[in-house]
């Protein structure tokens, strides 16, 4: 790759994790893609240069975001025993969210914006995640696989309420 492109890659991840953040903080629909330049240290055309509109810019975060979670996911299927898979998917999990809790405030949020590409988008997340979560539970041959699927992704979403709400005790046992 030519310097050129690795500095354009490199400019468009800045870029992105700028907007997960500005978004996160801020809400989608309040956020600029000002907001988001000053974040980057770029003027606000430059983003442009990458994404044709904001919504392109939160569909990138999106991407990126759903990527993370499902090669963290990818990786204890690959390496999990049976015995381990969802205790390590679980730890798995929460690694993400201590690590990027901004990209799941950043799904969170995503949850509730109408627009049809950001419904696709965060259909495709959920699916991807919940298929392979299903098929390792079936491989793993874990009994009562669709509800235990069911089971660790409503596990997920109270998380994901526990993080943004700074509510621990909801994740005691």
């Amino acid at each position: 790759m030519a310097k050129s492109e690795t500095t354009s890659v490199n400019r468009k991840t800045e870029i992105i994790s700028a907007a997960i953040e500005v978004f996160a903080e801020i809400g989608y629909y309040r956020a600029t893609t000002a907001q988001v330049a000053t974040r980057a240290n770029i003027s606000q055309p430059y983003i442009f240069r990458f994404f044709s509109t904001k919504e392109a810019l939160l569909l990138a975060a999106l991407e990126v975001s759903w990527a993370r979670v499902i090669e963290s996911f990818r990786k204890v299927v690959e390496s999990a025993s049976p015995e381990q898979l969802e205790t390590d998917l679980i730890r798995a999990y929460s690694d993400i969210l201590n690590s990027y809790q901004n990209e799941m405030l950043l799904q969170m949020q995503a949850q509730t914006i109408q627009e049809d590409a950001i419904r696709e988008a965060m259909r495709h997340g959920f699916g991807e995640v919940r298929g392979m979560v299903l098929d390792a539970f079936r491989a793993a041959e874990i009994s009562n696989p669709e509800e235990r699927t069911l089971l660790f992704l409503a596990r997920g979403m109270l998380c994901n309420i526990s993080a943004a709400l700074n509510m621990p005790e909801l994740m005691e046992n």
